[in-house]
């Protein structure tokens, strides 16, 4: 066959785009698988070139379409964000995804965890998580050269690549970003999404509330500062009342001060005119009895 024949077959080949498996056999696993893909995707969600998927067929090698893993969730560094319907490994540059996780459920047997194990292991996964929600148990494999090994102890265990932390409590499994926040559900989101409204609803009512009462506390500043200023007015003109009155009664007083030196004058005056006036008759009773005492009438 020539390259020619060989290329034609290759693109006539077909890479379905489902196993026709569903997603989940519970509600429970379900609900893990779309948590631990949510808080990935929420974990990459500023990196371009870091694609998170749930449930996509991953097809690691062109022209053998039976060759396919569907991770309930996976990661792949160096890879743009978008939309797939499949991961065809060979048009990614060739990368697999780094970090795969797989929720168990009762459907699931041992053989096919072991196949899907082998498989990662092939097809150059280098961390595998596997976490049984009805057992909660968890284990965990890193790869260390050519196999994928067992993490022992996996409690506590923080991810060479993701950067989160596994902690296995004693009723359930809890993943922590690297922030040390919690990968939460769709409803605890929404549950933490509808406190946090409500909150920023309080805190706009509050801030309202400071807002009116800054507004009053400026009206009744300006209030004061107005009656401040007309008491100040009002200050001001009794003063200038004051002055003009104090200025009315020195006035007043040098007037009558003028009034009582013009009387005690117009006293002098008269005692002058007086005392003038005895002097003249003194003299005249002189001259009179002179000129009676030669024999002269004063009268005549």
């Amino acid at each position: 066959m020539t390259l020619k024949m060989q290329a034609v077959a290759a693109e006539a080949l077909v890479y379905p785009e489902s196993d026709g498996r569903p997603i989940a056999d519970n509600t429970e696993q379900f609900r893990w698988i779309m948590t631990i893909q949510g808080g990935l995707d929420a974990l990459f969600q500023n990196d371009p070139v870091v694609f998170v998927a749930g449930d996509l067929l991953w097809y690691p090698v062109e022209g053998k379409p039976k060759k396919r893993c569907a991770p309930d969730a996976m990661v792949v560094f160096g890879r743009p964000k978008g939309d797939r319907g499949s991961y065809l490994q060979w048009k990614e540059d060739n990368i697999p995804p780094q970090v795969v996780f797989e929720v168990l459920s009762p459907g699931n047997t041992t053989p096919e965890m072991e196949r899907k194990l082998q498989f990662y292991t092939m097809y150059g996964v280098e961390e595998y998580y596997l976490y049984d929600p009805t057992t909660n148990t968890l284990k965990g494999w890193e790869r260390k050269g050519d196999l994928l090994q067992r993490i022992n102890p996996i409690n506590g265990w923080v991810s060479p690549w993701l950067g989160i932390k596994f902690a296995l409590g004693a009723e359930t499994l809890m993943l922590y970003h690297p922030t040390g926040e919690p990968f939460r559900t769709f409803v605890e989101l929404s549950r933490e999404y509808e406190e946090e409204r409500e909150a920023r609803e309080q805190a706009q009512v509050q801030t309202k509330k400071e807002r009116e009462a800054r507004e009053q506390a400026q009206v009744q500043t300006e209030k004061e500062r107005q009656a401040r200023e007309q008491a100040q007015s009002w200050a001001e003109q009794a003063l200038i009342q004051a002055e003009k009155e104090r200025q009315a009664r020195e006035q007043a007083q040098v007037q009558t001060e003028k009034e009582r030196q013009a009387r005690e004058q117009a006293q002098v005056q008269t005692k002058k005119e007086r005392e003038a006036r005895e002097q003249a008759e003194q003299r005249a009773a002189q001259l009179a009895a002179k000129l009676r005492a030669l024999g002269l009438d004063p009268d005549a």
